[in-house]
């Protein structure tokens, strides 16, 4: 079991560590490049993973809510600790609610669970972004506008897939395979890119930086036990929502902090330690979930 875990880590940790000594002697601008892959190859992704030949959409609706009640009972799990710590909700809730399903989650779903599994993950990531995307912009800021988030290309993706999956309709042979040659380039440069970024951030606040991201695995972890008896899902199904919920803070989380001016330095702590503290939670979950 242990060396089976190593193998679903190390290939993960193996392009997080590029990515972080590239950016030590190149200091690259990410930025161009993240958009690309988050304008067009993760639409990409989530699009050919729904509409796959292979993945039964209809068969795997329980992750959907599922996906939602982990998100929302990690929130209120971590409520009372805000209070207690004197924290802002605003900056604890986000990193706790919302993990790092597409960095991370994804990689470590295809090789812990194949191709069928890692497609059934797709929906726990697209769940969670969804919500990431709304709630968790309206708890960084009440004052967030939603009127956009029709034109998000992920959203677009994630709802034309599933009609596509729904509806049974396939794409020809040659169209799909380009679409998913494009799709794979999401993954390694996701990882590439977190790597990058976990060189700009610091230790700073590292106190609730500890409390943070100490808190997300472990009520993803409870709001998993929790759903799955609720839900009554099949062991399969047990097994993505234990890793889904075993993973660290979304990076994602820092660069919203920054626009929207909510601690930002706390939440790079929160991430950092978060994702550090993963080579301890990660494997518990995958020894859980396998």
């Amino acid at each position: 079991m242990f060396t089976r875990i190593l193998t679903i880590i190390l290939p993960v940790l193996v392009i997080v560590l590029a990515g972080w000594l590239y950016a030590r002697h190149a200091r690259p601008d990410m930025r161009a490049t993240n958009k690309l892959n988050m304008d067009v190859c993760v639409p990409l992704l989530v699009f050919t993973a729904l509409a796959s030949r292979d993945f039964q959409l209809a068969a795997q609706w329980k992750l959907i809510p599922a996906a939602a009640l982990v998100v929302l009972l990690s929130g209120l799990l971590a409520w009372p600790l805000a209070r207690l710590c004197h924290i802002s909700p605003r900056t604890l809730l986000p990193p706790v609610m919302f993990n790092n399903c597409g960095n991370m989650g994804l990689p470590l779903a295809l090789l812990a669970f194949g191709p069928q599994g890692f497609s059934a993950f797709v929906v726990l990531f697209v769940i969670s972004n969804l919500l990431h995307f709304t709630l968790g912009a309206y708890i960084f800021s009440s004052r967030t506008s939603l009127r956009g988030l029709g034109r998000n290309p992920i959203v677009q993706a994630t709802a034309l897939g599933m009609l596509f999956g729904l509806a049974g309709w396939h794409l020809p042979d040659w169209l799909m395979g380009g679409l998913k040659m494009l799709s794979e380039i999401t993954i390694p440069l996701m990882l590439f890119a977190l790597g990058v970024r976990m060189l700009d951030v610091s230790f700073k606040g590292w106190h609730i930086g500890l409390l943070g991201a100490v808190l997300c695995p472990l009520t993803g972890l409870a709001a998993a036990a929790i759903t799955t008896p609720l839900l009554q899902l099949d062991q399969s199904q047990a097994a993505l929502l234990v890793l889904f919920g075993a993973l660290p803070p979304a990076v994602l989380n820092f660069l919203m902090a920054e626009l929207y001016q909510q601690e930002p330095e706390r939440m790079a702590s929160i991430v950092l330690i978060g994702n550090l503290l993963s080579l301890l939670f990660v494997p518990l979950g995958l020894a859980f979930a396998l």
